[in-house]
């Protein structure tokens, strides 16, 4: 989607000020790192082996450290008023804006919902992200979320190119010529999108939790001028076809999961793919893959951060959750030797 627009001034001041937080935590970050030097616990042989252990070790070590203390002031602050200032920003653009996105409602995307589903515990419970109401929080979080949230503030706010990211990651599968593919979690369409330019022959199909995320999916597919199969299910429990699609993908969803419903998800993507038909799943780092004082930083922003699940999601070991669903040939891995984005590939065996 390609919407040119120019922030109201209280709106663009208040994501600017939200943003403009991140360049405090890299002198804080110094700090931090100064202490856990000094009493050694910047080594993995000083640190508990439980990690509940260690962060009650590395929490004492730190509590007393005016840096550490202001640091976290500041990441609840974030977190808690990064979505109410993209609300801010959106609804002064609301009226100006509304007749394109309604618009936008009609085209070649197509959109079914289920006013019957049954929004399960793990989501409807959740202010994910510690956004207020969740992604159902707002009737424009769709909006907000993928055009403001993400665009304006968390582009800009972490490392790295995060829609770049998900062009980069399709390139780990082994095909281009997949007819029909299905994505879950497909929120605003910011992997669909990239799923469209990677495979631009391919019938791209998405289902989503949220009906307001998924409304906005279809204003990027309609906007766009793709044909997308938009629809809202459950990526556990999607109701499509057995042995349908060609590649089942996702772009950070696991982590949003308890993991008894992720080992379902792969079981669900292994029920809808052909025989020969490629899964590739992508998320946050597994703590496997980090030394004690990562797993612990990672932990920390998880728990803070509004990802209630984010520690069962980095403790799986995803290769091994395909195999137990029935794949082979899986592999789990950071892409170019890197930690961020990790990726899942296995295959259905024909």
């Amino acid at each position: 989607m390609s919407m040119d627009f120019e922030l109201r001034q209280r709106g663009r001041a208040a994501i600017d000020f939200i943003g403009g937080m991140g360049m405090s935590f890299g002198r804080i970050g110094a700090k931090v790192n100064a202490r856990l030097a000094e009493t050694g616990l910047d080594q993995d042989a000083n640190l508990a082996d439980d990690l509940d252990q260690r962060q009650a070790q590395l929490e004492g070590a730190l509590g007393p450290l005016r840096a550490f203390r202001v640091g976290n002031l500041l990441r609840d602050f974030y977190a808690d008023e990064h979505g109410r200032a993209c609300t801010l920003a959106w609804e002064e653009l609301a009226d100006e804006l509304r007749p394109a996105l309604e618009a936008a409602d009609e085209g070649p995307t197509t959109l079914t919902l289920d006013p019957s589903m049954e929004q399960p515990d793990y989501w409807r419970k959740v202010d994910f992200h510690r956004t207020r109401g969740g992604w159902e929080g707002h009737p424009d979080m769709g909006m907000i979320h993928g055009e403001l949230i993400h665009k304006r503030l968390v582009n800009r706010s972490y490392g790295g190119d995060i829609f770049g990211q998900r062009r980069r990651v399709l390139d780990e599968l082994p095909r281009k010529d997949y007819a029909r593919i299905l994505e879950l979690g497909t929120s605003t369409g910011h992997f669909t999108t990239q799923l469209q330019a990677a495979f631009p022959d391919a019938e791209l199909h998405g289902c989503d939790i949220s009906a307001t995320l998924l409304k906005h999916a279809r204003r990027v597919g309609n906007m766009g001028g793709h044909r997308w199969r938009l629809f809202q299910a459950r990526a556990e429990a999607t109701d499509q076809p057995d042995e349908h699609f060609d590649l089942v993908a996702s772009y950070i969803l696991l982590h949003e999961l308890p993991a008894d419903v992720t080992r379902a998800v792969f079981k669900e993507a292994f029920r809808v793919l052909k025989p020969g038909g490629d899964l590739l799943m992508s998320d946050v780092t597994p703590y496997r893959a980090l030394d004690r004082l990562a797993q612990w930083r990672a932990d920390y922003e998880g728990t803070h951060g509004g990802e209630p699940y984010w520690r069962e999601a980095a403790s799986l070991d995803l290769a091994e959750v395909a195999r137990e669903a029935g794949f082979i040939d899986a592999r789990s891995y950071g892409l170019e030797g890197g930690k961020y984005p990790w990726a899942t590939y296995a295959r259905k065996p024909r």
